[in-house]
């Protein structure tokens, strides 16, 4: 007897069906073709005791089980179930005439209870495209799939449940969820505040800046000056993910396994990863690729704290990603993108000793330590940082000050004011959403200068020896300064700011 029954592959954030065929006939032997990995095989043993210890037998038959289509490599352990209902209803032990209509999917213990699967919300989404009636997966991934809407989605403690569904023992109900009240739970108490930092007015700007436009920003200055303090900070004065943000972050977290017991993300992700990071977890990939970090940060923050302990080949990989928005692994066989359109926020000690034109700390390092200190970022690299900003200690007057500094909630407003000026201004572009996403051609189209502030920039541009894709940065960064201020043209004062925010591209910065 043959039998289908459908589960689902995730590669990058999109899932592929599979067709799991189980065909019985007279002989013994168990046969597992379509290319499956060593878990997959080994699910044999799984299968055989969960399905003893449930009062089922693996038969003593030749049974051979196909997963189409036969040329796509099969990863991981959640094929157990498909393939566990797919022996039982080949073999008559129970009836499922419906079984064809479901995606099924779960990893099995011994016992018969289900662990949990990566990847649930891409293959819910897949689901739905395609017609199935519903999806039943382990109950610890419920809430990510249930997000779908107009798909049933079972979540399922064990193996019996499912069995006794299909034989129409069982009192399964779907879950449901109301994505818009998920959606719409928002902090308006972050943990992070920027009330709790004392002084750096100036940097709190900047930071107002970056958030309004998406702009990446670097912070250079000696240790304790709030470097960090300030980038932890940055997520809550963002504005709030929109529901297409929102669905494409769970998805990421989803397929990197990240999301138990969570159903979707409204708060942007804040990434912060050691300085011993690897290439291949920093922008994701692996003999079966995963999301990176890069991706994890997807419409919200990587923070690279102390920038020039990375290692240098890590942060050039980072180029191309920042730029384009996405990250392409390339493999023999198939090729997986994922989407990176995250801030970069970086932070780092302008010398080795972590002190620099500080008149109460002595420079202990020489100019050449701090030359070869600063090399190991690439210029390339900082060209894609809009704002560099130095960073100076707080006096102990304003540490001591019992004023309370303005709320997150508060600069909050404000970016979102100038966030919603840029969505208006980019609402024919399918792709572009805030300042920072522009292009040469939006550059030339919405950063339009008048003589003033041509001349201005002519001259910064001579004197610190910019190169063209810092001419770029300027006009983005002075074009949400003007949002901002809801100005509808740059003026020269908006460019003015914008150009002290390019510390690192100033000549002789060093000395």
């Amino acid at each position: 007897m043959l039998i289908k029954v459908y589960g689902s592959a995730v590669f990058g954030v999109e899932a592929t069906t599979i067709t799991v065929e189980v065909n019985m006939d007279k002989g013994i032997g168990y046969h597992l073709v379509g290319l499956p990995d060593n878990a997959i095989k080994e699910s044999s043993y799984r299968i055989a005791a969960a399905l003893k210890n449930n009062g089922y037998s693996l038969p003593g038959k030749k049974i051979t089980i196909n997963m189409a289509p036969a040329d796509l490599r099969k990863e991981g352990s959640a094929y157990d179930l498909p393939l566990a209902i797919g022996i039982l209803v080949a073999s008559d032990q129970i009836k499922a005439a419906e079984v064809d209509q479901y995606i099924i999917m779960g990893e099995l213990s011994l016992d018969g209870s289900l662990q949990s699967i990566n990847g649930a919300l891409p293959i819910a989404i897949k689901a739905k495209e395609e017609g199935y009636k519903g999806f039943f997966l382990p109950k610890q991934n419920v809430k990510e799939a249930a997000i779908v809407a107009g798909l049933d989605v079972y979540g399922v403690e064990n193996v019996q449940e499912v069995i006794d569904f299909f034989e129409g023992k069982g009192t399964l109900e779907p879950t449901t969820i109301d994505t818009r009240a998920e959606f719409y739970k928002t902090l308006d108490f972050p943990e992070f505040d920027f009330s709790d930092v004392r002084g750096q007015e100036s940097i709190k700007r900047c930071m107002e800046i970056a958030a309004a436009g998406g702009h990446n920003i670097i912070l250079i200055g000696p240790p304790g000056a709030g470097k960090t303090m300030l980038a932890k900070r940055l997520p809550s004065i963002l504005p709030p993910m929109t529901l297409r943000e929102a669905l494409e972050t769970t998805k990421i977290h989803s397929v990197a396994g990240k999301l138990k017991e969570v159903g979707l993300m409204n708060q942007r992700p804040f990434r912060s990863p050691h300085h011993t990071i690897s290439n291949v977890a920093l922008v994701g990939g692996g003999s079966y690729p995963q999301p990176g970090e890069i991706s994890m940060a997807h419409n919200g923050v990587l923070f690279l704290d102390e920038l020039p302990e990375f290692k240098r080949d890590v942060l050039e990989v980072m180029r191309q990603p920042l730029e384009d928005r996405e990250v392409t692994i390339s493999r023999a066989k198939f090729t997986v993108t994922y989407p990176s359109s995250f801030m970069l926020v970086a932070s780092m000690n302008p010398s080795p000793s972590g002190f620099f034109n500080d008149p109460s700390v002595p420079n202990t390092s020489s100019p050449h330590e701090m030359q070869r200190y600063l090399s190991k970022i690439s210029g390339p690299l900082l060209d894609r940082i809009d704002i560099h900003i130095e960073v100076t200690p707080v006096p102990f007057e304003k540490l001591s000050d019992d004023n309370k500094a303005e709320s997150s909630v508060e600069i909050r407003k404000r970016v979102t004011a100038a966030r919603e000026l840029q969505s208006q201004r980019f609402e024919e572009l399918s792709n572009i959403h805030y300042n920072a996403q522009m292009n040469t051609k939006q550059i030339r189209e919405f950063c339009a200068l008048d003589e003033p502030s041509k001349q201005l920039l002519k001259t910064a541009m001579e004197r610190l020896n910019l190169s063209a894709r810092a001419y770029d940065r300027i006009l983005k960064v002075s074009r949400t300064i003007a949002d901002l201020d809801a100005a509808p043209e740059i003026i020269s004062s908006h460019i003015a700011e914008a150009i002290q925010y390019r510390s690192l591209d100033r000549d002789g910065w060093l000395g």
